[in-house]
């Protein structure tokens, strides 16, 4: 078989293992669709994902930085901001995303006001550059609300010791600086099913106390 798509191949199912949020079965899934006219066997593809696992040992735990963005997305959702890891392919769709729990928790009587995400480009592109992009807004469209959600974005990324690049713009996204990616897969749903359960979870916790 062509040497070129082996090494294709194997470059997909290393970044799937690295992104730490998909099963074997998932990453089987998303592989046989993305090659599907290469006619690849199923068994091959198996075997390149036994073989990467292998090559990839030091992925056994998350990196502190993960953990913290973790902590910190758990915080901004009990201040009523929809917060989703992995939310989508790109932007639009995050937004999208966003928009979609934004009606169903309004239709259960929540009150987000504001959402921050980042998506499987942002990982990408923190697994290669070491800084990742959170996304934010408002659902309103209006510029002063999502000012303010920014802002608190900012200051519970930084309390949690991370470097910030952000222009104090709706504008403009914020960055994480020196983002040290790294995710072991444990089972957890980090898209937006997580995150529709995580808002709820929190919020009920809050509204009980």
């Amino acid at each position: 078989m062509d040497k070129e798509l082996i090494d294709e191949i194997n470059y997909e199912i290393q970044v799937l293992i690295k992104i730490g949020f998909y099963s074997d079965d998932e990453i089987l899934e998303i592989i046989d669709d993305e090659f599907i006219e290469e006619d690849i066997s199923k068994d091959l593809i198996s075997n390149l994902l036994l073989e990467n696992k292998e090559n990839l040992e030091e992925l056994k735990e998350d990196s502190d930085d993960f953990i913290k963005l973790s902590k910190a997305f758990d915080d901004l959702t009990k201040e009523k901001i929809i917060s989703i890891h992995n939310a989508g392919y790109d932007i639009e769709e995050g937004i999208q995303d966003s928009f979609e729990l934004f009606t169903h928790l309004k239709n259960n009587k929540y009150e987000p006001i504001g959402f921050c995400f980042y998506t499987f480009e942002d990982i990408e592109n923190a697994i290669e550059e070491n800084a990742l992009n959170i996304a934010f807004g408002d659902f309103e469209y209006d510029e002063e609300k999502g000012l303010k959600i920014a802002k608190k974005i900012v200051k519970v990324l930084k309390d949690y010791g991370f470097e910030i690049n952000w222009g104090e713009s709706v504008d403009e996204i914020i960055e994480i600086e020196n983002f040290n990616w790294k995710k072991k897969y444990d089972g957890k749903d980090y898209s937006m099913d997580g995150a529709l359960e995580d808002f709820i979870r929190l919020n009920s916790e809050e509204n009980e106390q």
